[in-house]
Protein backbone atom coordinates (compact mmCIF):
# COMPACT_ATOMS: atom_id res chain seq x y z
CA UNK A 1 0.00 0.00 0.00
CA UNK A 2 0.97 3.86 -1.17
CA UNK A 3 1.35 6.80 0.51
CA UNK A 4 -1.30 7.79 -2.24
CA UNK A 5 -3.65 5.19 -1.61
CA UNK A 6 -3.66 5.89 2.30
CA UNK A 7 -4.74 9.66 1.24
CA UNK A 8 -7.13 8.44 -0.92
CA UNK A 9 -9.01 5.80 1.74
CA UNK A 10 -8.94 9.22 4.76
CA UNK A 11 -10.44 11.40 1.81
CA UNK A 12 -13.33 9.27 1.99
CA UNK A 13 -13.88 9.51 5.98
CA UNK A 14 -15.34 7.37 8.49
CA UNK A 15 -17.98 5.46 7.35
CA UNK A 16 -18.69 1.35 7.00
CA UNK A 17 -15.29 0.13 6.28
CA UNK A 18 -13.26 2.57 7.31
CA UNK A 19 -12.23 4.10 10.82
CA UNK A 20 -9.34 6.04 12.16
CA UNK A 21 -7.32 6.49 15.55
CA UNK A 22 -4.55 9.13 15.83
CA UNK A 23 -3.26 6.30 18.16
CA UNK A 24 -3.73 3.01 20.06
CA UNK A 25 -4.34 4.25 23.14
CA UNK A 26 -6.95 1.91 24.68
CA UNK A 27 -6.40 -1.24 22.52
CA UNK A 28 -8.54 -3.33 24.01
CA UNK A 29 -11.30 -1.08 22.95
CA UNK A 30 -9.70 -0.09 19.57
CA UNK A 31 -10.02 -4.07 19.03
CA UNK A 32 -14.05 -3.82 18.84
CA UNK A 33 -13.67 -1.84 15.42
CA UNK A 34 -11.42 -4.29 13.99
CA UNK A 35 -14.27 -7.40 15.19
CA UNK A 36 -16.83 -4.90 13.83
CA UNK A 37 -15.14 -4.79 10.80
CA UNK A 38 -14.75 -8.57 10.14
CA UNK A 39 -17.92 -9.10 11.16
CA UNK A 40 -19.57 -6.98 8.81
CA UNK A 41 -18.20 -6.21 5.11
CA UNK A 42 -14.30 -6.16 5.87
CA UNK A 43 -12.43 -2.67 5.85
CA UNK A 44 -9.59 -0.67 7.02
CA UNK A 45 -8.41 0.58 10.71
CA UNK A 46 -5.65 4.01 9.92
CA UNK A 47 -3.15 4.81 13.03
CA UNK A 48 -2.16 8.14 12.75
CA UNK A 49 -4.92 9.59 10.76
CA UNK A 50 -6.87 12.20 12.48
CA UNK A 51 -11.02 11.75 12.56
CA UNK A 52 -10.82 14.65 10.15
CA UNK A 53 -9.39 12.22 7.56
CA UNK A 54 -5.82 14.19 8.20
CA UNK A 55 -2.74 11.94 7.16
CA UNK A 56 -0.78 13.19 10.60
CA UNK A 57 1.34 10.35 10.88
CA UNK A 58 2.00 9.04 14.75
CA UNK A 59 5.89 9.09 16.69
CA UNK A 60 7.58 5.60 16.69
CA UNK A 61 4.26 4.03 14.65
CA UNK A 62 5.67 0.11 15.18
CA UNK A 63 5.09 0.52 18.56
CA UNK A 64 1.73 1.56 17.71
CA UNK A 65 1.16 -1.70 15.49
CA UNK A 66 2.76 -3.75 18.69
CA UNK A 67 0.48 -2.89 21.11
CA UNK A 68 -2.17 -3.55 18.78
CA UNK A 69 -0.78 -7.27 17.66
CA UNK A 70 -1.15 -7.68 21.03
CA UNK A 71 -4.52 -6.77 21.89
CA UNK A 72 -5.63 -8.75 18.65
CA UNK A 73 -3.92 -11.72 19.93
CA UNK A 74 -5.32 -11.61 23.34
CA UNK A 75 -9.02 -9.97 22.90
CA UNK A 76 -10.42 -11.62 19.80
CA UNK A 77 -11.74 -14.49 19.32
CA UNK A 78 -11.53 -16.85 17.29
CA UNK A 79 -7.90 -15.64 16.05
CA UNK A 80 -8.57 -12.70 13.44
CA UNK A 81 -6.66 -13.02 9.91
CA UNK A 82 -5.75 -9.79 9.24
CA UNK A 83 -2.33 -7.67 7.21
CA UNK A 84 -0.80 -4.77 8.23
CA UNK A 85 1.17 -2.07 6.22
CA UNK A 86 3.39 0.64 7.49
CA UNK A 87 4.19 4.11 5.84
CA UNK A 88 6.71 6.28 6.53
CA UNK A 89 5.80 9.89 6.60
CA UNK A 90 8.91 11.24 7.68
CA UNK A 91 11.88 9.42 10.12
CA UNK A 92 9.90 10.13 13.06
CA UNK A 93 6.11 9.90 12.15
CA UNK A 94 4.34 7.01 10.35
CA UNK A 95 1.05 5.45 9.42
CA UNK A 96 -0.50 1.88 10.01
CA UNK A 97 -3.21 0.24 8.29
CA UNK A 98 -4.92 -2.56 9.18
CA UNK A 99 -6.64 -4.46 6.25
CA UNK A 100 -9.59 -6.65 7.80
CA UNK A 101 -11.32 -9.15 4.91
CA UNK A 102 -14.81 -9.94 5.71
CA UNK A 103 -14.77 -12.86 7.90
CA UNK A 104 -15.56 -16.18 6.82
CA UNK A 105 -15.16 -17.84 10.35
CA UNK A 106 -17.47 -14.70 12.13
CA UNK A 107 -18.83 -13.87 14.34
CA UNK A 108 -15.84 -12.89 15.93
CA UNK A 109 -15.98 -11.48 19.65
CA UNK A 110 -14.22 -10.67 22.79
CA UNK A 111 -14.67 -12.07 26.30
CA UNK A 112 -15.90 -8.81 28.57
CA UNK A 113 -16.83 -9.36 32.19
CA UNK A 114 -17.17 -13.23 31.32
CA UNK A 115 -19.59 -12.40 28.33
CA UNK A 116 -18.89 -12.53 24.86
CA UNK A 117 -19.56 -9.81 23.02
CA UNK A 118 -19.60 -9.34 19.29
CA UNK A 119 -19.96 -5.74 17.21
CA UNK A 120 -21.09 -5.10 13.83
CA UNK A 121 -20.73 -1.81 11.67
CA UNK A 122 -23.35 0.50 10.82
CA UNK A 123 -22.54 3.25 8.99
CA UNK A 124 -19.37 5.27 10.42
CA UNK A 125 -19.86 2.94 13.90
CA UNK A 126 -19.45 0.18 15.89
CA UNK A 127 -21.94 -1.03 17.83
CA UNK A 128 -22.70 -4.48 19.67
CA UNK A 129 -24.97 -7.31 18.13
CA UNK A 130 -28.03 -8.45 19.37
CA UNK A 131 -28.37 -12.57 20.27
CA UNK A 132 -30.57 -12.44 16.47
CA UNK A 133 -27.64 -10.68 14.89
CA UNK A 134 -24.89 -12.87 16.41
CA UNK A 135 -27.28 -16.04 15.24
CA UNK A 136 -27.45 -14.17 11.69
CA UNK A 137 -23.66 -13.91 11.74
CA UNK A 138 -23.42 -17.25 12.48
CA UNK A 139 -25.98 -18.70 10.48
CA UNK A 140 -25.09 -16.79 7.26
CA UNK A 141 -21.37 -18.36 6.82
CA UNK A 142 -22.60 -21.40 4.88
CA UNK A 143 -25.39 -19.98 3.29
CA UNK A 144 -28.05 -22.74 2.23
CA UNK A 145 -31.46 -22.39 0.53
CA UNK A 146 -34.06 -22.11 3.34
CA UNK A 147 -37.27 -23.61 2.93
CA UNK A 148 -40.59 -23.04 4.90
CA UNK A 149 -43.85 -22.94 4.95
CA UNK A 150 -45.93 -19.09 5.94
CA UNK A 151 -47.98 -19.84 8.52
CA UNK A 152 -49.90 -17.44 10.86
CA UNK A 153 -47.09 -16.09 12.89
CA UNK A 154 -45.53 -14.84 9.36
CA UNK A 155 -48.55 -13.50 7.77
CA UNK A 156 -48.89 -11.47 10.89
CA UNK A 157 -45.12 -10.06 10.77
CA UNK A 158 -45.62 -9.78 6.71
CA UNK A 159 -48.70 -7.64 7.23
CA UNK A 160 -47.21 -5.10 9.91
CA UNK A 161 -44.30 -4.45 7.92
CA UNK A 162 -45.86 -3.80 5.13
CA UNK A 163 -48.26 -1.85 6.82
CA UNK A 164 -45.72 -0.07 9.64
CA UNK A 165 -42.55 -0.32 7.67
CA UNK A 166 -40.70 -1.85 10.08
CA UNK A 167 -40.94 -3.54 13.68
CA UNK A 168 -38.49 -4.29 16.67
CA UNK A 169 -38.52 -8.32 18.07
CA UNK A 170 -40.90 -6.84 20.95
CA UNK A 171 -43.28 -5.67 18.67
CA UNK A 172 -43.16 -8.53 16.77
CA UNK A 173 -43.66 -10.47 19.84
CA UNK A 174 -46.26 -8.21 20.81
CA UNK A 175 -48.35 -8.16 18.41
CA UNK A 176 -48.22 -11.79 16.62
CA UNK A 177 -48.78 -13.29 20.50
CA UNK A 178 -45.24 -15.21 20.86
CA UNK A 179 -42.93 -16.33 23.74
CA UNK A 180 -39.74 -13.81 22.76
CA UNK A 181 -37.75 -17.70 22.15
CA UNK A 182 -40.15 -17.97 18.95
CA UNK A 183 -40.50 -14.22 17.49
CA UNK A 184 -37.02 -14.53 17.69
CA UNK A 185 -36.55 -17.34 15.60
CA UNK A 186 -39.23 -16.67 13.02
CA UNK A 187 -37.14 -13.34 12.30
CA UNK A 188 -33.73 -14.95 12.21
CA UNK A 189 -35.48 -17.81 9.67
CA UNK A 190 -36.64 -14.66 7.73
CA UNK A 191 -33.43 -12.84 7.48
CA UNK A 192 -31.63 -16.06 6.47
CA UNK A 193 -34.48 -16.20 3.88
CA UNK A 194 -34.05 -13.32 2.51
CA UNK A 195 -37.28 -12.41 3.01
CA UNK A 196 -37.05 -9.28 5.69
CA UNK A 197 -33.90 -7.34 6.58
CA UNK A 198 -32.29 -6.24 9.86
CA UNK A 199 -31.08 -2.99 10.84
CA UNK A 200 -28.87 -2.94 13.83
CA UNK A 201 -28.87 -0.52 15.97
CA UNK A 202 -27.77 0.62 19.55
CA UNK A 203 -30.48 0.06 21.34
CA UNK A 204 -33.18 -2.00 19.91
CA UNK A 205 -32.72 -3.76 16.09
CA UNK A 206 -35.59 -3.13 13.91
CA UNK A 207 -36.47 -5.59 11.13
CA UNK A 208 -37.91 -4.09 7.23
CA UNK A 209 -39.32 -6.09 4.11
CA UNK A 210 -36.64 -7.03 1.84
CA UNK A 211 -36.57 -4.53 -1.42
CA UNK A 212 -37.96 -7.18 -4.38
Amino acid sequence: MTLQEIHKIAKQGEGLKVEFKKKAAFPEKIVRELIALANTEGGYLLIGVDDDGTVSGQRFIEEEVFVMEKAISEHIHPPLHYEINVIKLNPKKGVAVFVINKSTNRPHFLVEEKRKKAFVRVKDRSIQASREMWEILRRSKTPKDMVFTYGEKENILLKTLHEKGKITLKEFQQVAKLPVFLASKTLVRLVLANVINIVPQENEDFFTLKES
